[in-house]
């Protein structure tokens, strides 16, 4: 009896400790907590003007059009509810805003497949997609960027960080927080062969591994969306581009 206890906690101890080694999200990426979404400009240049002067007030903030067309603003990883709300009053009263929404956290794995995924922006259903998982909801994500004229933050944002810039805004609408930098975004998640590649894996590009340009997000097809270059519009380009020589590798988050 004593021989048989022995085995059931130790076959136990050890489902609990794989299962929550297979669990644990990979370091420097983590679910976003409650965030805060402002604004519904009708022109482009009014989220960004917002979104830069958020960032000027180190508040990372980012911006992008809604299914309704119009485009609004988000901003914040806040632990509570009661905390975004506290900010996002701040923001509003400071910037003559009229209203706000707060977009709670999303209430899955990163790892779990899911069957109706949420919408990102809106906090509203989204139709059922053919790969119901978050890969997919980050493509059609990014899909929705396309034609935008991007730039990543305010003034003190240097050259050459809109295109992470970009991606890490993309999955923060998923509820995603990836890293800041290119860089360090491709030292995180899951390798990935080029083969293998599906929707919302990240492509890299540069001299080296070490070395790393350019980033965008795969949305099947062979092609990827991303920010060629600050203030340039978001566009659609193919794996086979120019950009085919400089590629690197790719990573996979969820």
């Amino acid at each position: 009896m004593m021989a048989l206890r022995t085995a059931f906690f130790t076959m136990l101890w050890l489902t609990v400790f794989v299962c929550s080694g297979c669990a644990a999200p990979d370091k420097g990426i983590s679910r976003l907590g409650y965030s805060v979404q402002v604004g519904a400009f009708s022109e482009v240049k009014n989220a960004e003007r917002l979104a830069g002067k958020l960032q000027d007030q180190g508040i990372e903030a980012f911006y992008f059009k809604r299914d309704n067309g119009l485009f609004a603003v988000r901003f914040g990883d806040f632990p509570s509810r009661r905390e975004a709300e506290r900010h996002a009053r701040k923001v509003v009263a400071e910037q003559g805003i009229g209203s706000y929404f707060i977009a709670p956290p999303l209430r899955t794995s990163l790892a779990v497949r899911r069957d109706r995924p949420q919408a990102p922006g809106d906090g509203e259903p989204a139709p059922k997609p053919a790969r119901g998982d978050m890969g997919f909801i980050a493509a059609r994500t990014a899909e929705r960027f396309v034609g935008i004229p991007y730039q990543w933050g305010g003034s003190n944002v240097v050259d050459g960080m809109d295109c992470s810039g970009f991606v890490r805004a993309v999955y923060n609408l998923c509820g995603v927080n990836i890293p800041r930098t290119s860089g360090e975004q491709f030292r995180v998640g899951k390798s990935v062969d080029r083969a293998e590649l599906v929707d919302g894996d990240l492509v890299f590009f540069g001299s080296s591994g070490e070395s790393i340009s350019h980033v965008g997000i795969y949305v099947g097809k062979n092609q990827f969306v991303h920010a060629p270059r600050r203030g340039q519009d978001i566009k659609i380009s193919s794996m086979d581009s120019g950009y085919s020589k400089k590629y690197i590798g790719a990573r996979r988050y969820f």
